[in-house]
């Protein structure tokens, strides 16, 4: 009973100074303990004072008390020693805390999913030992144990929704989440971390391009440094020369000047001068002025050619476009929207094997079996997507009814087809925008999304302005409501695209 007792409340056993167990252990007249070295080192910077205090109570004492060994702690020491009970370290900063040690809290070494609590060394005991609680799952002690649990059924989170990309617990499959394509997260965290390699092989090749185009551009200057360079220090280098040569001829003149004998004078005369008007200039010429005559003749001619250019091109313009007006107003009722209709099909080039077209290819629904669908490098072979057959351009305005979970989107035609990379799903990244639609909407471009929390109506209407940037999804009645406005710049001809999940359907509205 006493060694239990020992192990339970072991953190009395700690020195107030350094906070760890005791050394030498002594109790002052108060009652508390300490290290002999500890308290000999606060009394010593007391002695000046003449008056000595606890440091854990404060209780002063006008002589320095006497030290003597406390051996009944030293010996409850020596136990712990000898059973090798020590004291789990204890929590620092940024360490996770023990749930169940009282007083001074220990470093958590695990963390239980079942038990939503941390333990240390000493309190997680219980989980190798009592047979009923081997089966509960332990983790790395982690601070965000609650981020592991349903904020709606309190449950464990262990399920992977990829209809609506999102972690949920296995109450939610059969509540917002039925008949979503759902998975194990340990095994989505599989497919995921085979997707991250592959995405970081495919990044280390991009920096690999990248470098070797630097590595070219730096030799290719490098190159052109050394030319110009050789030429600019060749040119230096005769100039130097001849500035060299020039002041040796000044010094012989200077030295011919003074001297008085004149037959020396006029043969020296005569052979300075010689040679000095052999090259009265210097070899080197530099041109200040530099010709821009034939950039000048080329601009010119680019000049003529795309003023000609534009004479064609206005020429073709019918009379009834340039009277009209430069600027249309925007559609607001669906009598302006049906202006820009468009009877869309869906490409089955473009179709996923489990969808299947009907209706002259302007409705779908997915099968549990795929199709017998020729290969096709267009073809989306992971998502459930197709695309429209008709490309998108100026104004476009078109409707679908659909039941279920689906989505209606836009997305230029280099959206990636193959493999279950994320980058290949509509609304989840640079090339696309899409309306998902199940129990509310959401809006997503790039991973990033905008939530609605009212489901739509099963009409939904789909306007672009590709001029203007403008794509805008709005739940059909009687009445239009907008449900979102998306303001992008185009640089690419636009698709219609579709998704649809199990037990769903979907169908492009005609005109009426």
């Amino acid at each position: 009973m006493a060694e239990l007792s020992i192990s339970v409340d072991e953190y009395q056993f700690s020195c107030p100074v350094c906070q760890d167990l005791l050394t030498d252990p002594v109790t002052v007249p108060c009652g508390h303990s300490f290290c002999m070295l500890c308290i000999d080192a606060c009394w010593d910077q007391e002695d000046q004072r003449g008056v000595y205090s606890c440091p854990q109570c404060r209780e002063t004492f006008t002589l320095r008390p006497v030290l003597r060994r406390n051996y009944v702690i030293a010996e409850i020491l020596e136990k712990l020693k000898k059973t090798d009970v020590r004291a789990a370290p204890p929590a620092g900063s940024g360490d996770v805390e023990c749930d169940f040690c009282s007083g001074r809290k220990h470093k958590a070494v695990k963390s239980c999913l079942t038990c939503l609590a941390s333990f240390c060394e000493d309190h997680l005991k219980p989980h190798y030992e009592v047979p009923s609680w081997k089966k509960h799952k332990l983790v790395k002690a982690s601070t965000r144990l609650q981020e592991k649990i349903c904020s709606q059924h309190d449950k464990l989170i262990e399920i992977y929704c990829r209809t609506d990309r999102s972690c949920i617990c296995c109450l939610c499959t059969m509540d917002d989440h039925r008949g979503h394509d759902s998975i194990s997260a340990a095994a989505e965290r599989t497919q995921k971390q085979m997707q991250l390699k592959e995405m970081q092989r495919e990044f280390q090749q991009m920096i690999q391009e990248e470098q070797k185009q630097v590595q070219k551009l730096e030799q290719a200057v490098n190159t052109l440094k050394k030319i110009n360079s050789m030429g600019v220090e060749d040119l230096l280098e005769k100039l130097g020369q001849e500035i060299a040569d020039l002041k040796r001829r000044n010094s012989e003149l200077e030295q011919l000047s003074p001297t008085e004998d004149h037959i020396h004078f006029l043969q020296s005369f005569q052979s300075l001068s010689v040679s000095s008007g052999s090259e009265d200039s210097s070899s080197i010429s530099v041109h200040h002025h530099i010709s821009f005559d034939g950039l000048r003749m080329s601009l010119s001619d680019l000049k003529e050619r795309l003023e000609e250019f534009c004479r064609e091109e206005f020429s073709q313009i019918p009379p009834q476009a340039a009277a009209a007006p430069s600027f249309l107003s925007e559609p607001k009722s669906r009598e302006d929207f049906l202006q820009y209709f468009c009877q869309l099909t869906l490409d089955p080039n473009t179709a996923h094997r489990r969808l299947i077209l009907s209706e002259k290819n302007r409705a779908l629904i997915l099968s549990d079996e795929d199709q017998d669908y020729p290969d096709h490098p267009e073809r989306f072979d992971y998502f459930g997507q197709v695309l429209s057959a008709e490309s998108l351009s100026g104004r476009c305005y078109w409707e679908v009814e659909y039941s279920g979970v689906a989505a209606m989107a836009v997305s230029y035609k280099d959206i990636r087809r193959k493999g279950d990379f994320s980058d290949g799903e509509f609304g989840y990244n640079d090339v696309s925008w899409r309306l998902f639609c199940s129990s509310g909407a959401t809006v997503w471009h790039y991973c990033y999304r905008t939530e609605f929390p009212q489901a739509p109506l099963a009409r939904i209407g789909v306007y672009v302005d590709h001029r203007a940037g403008i794509l805008s999804f709005y739940s059909v009645s009687d009445t239009m409501t907008l449900l979102h406005t998306v303001h992008s710049t185009f640089t690419q001809p636009l698709y219609a695209g579709f998704y649809i999940s199990v037990l769903s359907s979907l169908r492009l509205c005609d005109k009426n």
